[in-house]
């Protein structure tokens, strides 16, 4: 087949990959212009020969041209951060699809994966989907369920499993489409649920809430944007955790909420309600990543307050 692929980053270059290893003609590539690092979508566009186009908007007209004059015959949208018009992904001959990380209409927004986590599920997946006008509102071809294991992180279930999944759905899906076969399944609106992107207000660690609560949040912001407390006023950021929860009243009696209340070998134990966070790497606010006993933090310190 013939395609353009929509995208950026790491996902967007694997995908562009695999249509190509296979033996189809990449067109075109539409990425957004960068802000810091070289984009490693527009770096393999280029080594390997295919046009690339960076518009500040996919909205212009000049946009549109474009993807006209690449002659597609379907329009493969791999993280996509831009908004990308309805009148744009009807260009191509069959349409353009879109990969979400999420089981649609569960989850829409930019912090699918890390919400999933944060909410405690023990599922999630990935959707392809037919974008519309709306934040992944289109209707789905195929629904991928993939398990949320109790210690994963966001970054062990996207670069893990949603990841290498979600190339392979791409290019199953862009198959079905094109040979007519794809179905277009409405997305069951009462279960819809959206949420924003994850902040500092959102990632930030409140010691009195459950320890159950609590860890999910580091998990779900594990690599980024990194779960957040404070000592002594500067911000703390803790990635690597695990979790215990207390059984009887003698094992907090005497302890606060957010005291470092113990060091094993490397890691420091924080006293949260319920029990108690193991904290196995932090990050001090202009620091490097380090082993947690090693961050300055002590026995005796008061996180959060």
């Amino acid at each position: 087949m013939r395609l353009a692929i929509i995208g950026q980053q790491d996902f967007g270059k694997a995908a562009m990959e695999a249509f190509i290893k296979r033996g189809d003609d990449v067109a075109a590539v539409f990425c957004a212009p960068e802000k810091g690092r070289p984009d490693p979508l527009r770096l393999a566009a280029e080594a390997a020969g295919v046009k690339v186009y960076q518009f500040p908007k996919l909205t212009d007209p000049e946009a549109q041209t474009a993807l006209k004059e690449a002659n597609v015959d379907i329009g493969v949208m791999a993280y996509v951060t831009q908004f990308v018009p309805q009148d744009f992904c009807n260009i191509p001959k069959n349409g353009t699809i879109q990969f979400h990380p999420s089981l649609l209409p569960l989850h829409r927004g930019a912090s699918s994966m890390s919400w999933s986590i944060i909410c405690g599920r023990t599922e999630t997946g990935f959707s392809i989907f037919r974008p519309n006008d709306g934040l992944d509102e289109g209707p789905v071809i195929k629904t991928y369920p993939v398990p949320i294991e109790p210690e994963d992180t966001m970054g062990m279930l996207y670069f893990g499993k949603i990841f290498p999944m979600g190339v392979a759905g791409l290019v199953e899906c862009a198959d079905l489409v094109v040979a007519g076969k794809a179905p277009a399944i409405a997305q069951y609106e009462p279960n819809a649920g959206y949420e924003g992107i994850i902040r500092d207000a959102e990632s930030r660690i409140a010691w009195a809430n459950h320890v159950d609560i609590t860890f999910n949040l580091i998990r779900g912001c594990n690599p980024a944007p990194g779960a957040w407390t404070t000592q002594d006023g500067k911000k703390v950021f803790i990635f690597e955790s695990s979790k215990r929860i207390a059984r009887t009243f003698s094992e907090v009696k005497g302890k606060k909420i957010g005291e470092i209340v113990a060091q094993n070998g490397t890691s420091l134990t924080v006293h949260g309600q319920g029990g108690f966070i193991e904290v196995h790497r932090v990050r001090l606010d202009g620091g490097r990543k380090v082993a947690a006993s090693e961050s300055g933090l002590s026995v005796g310190m008061i996180l959060g307050a």
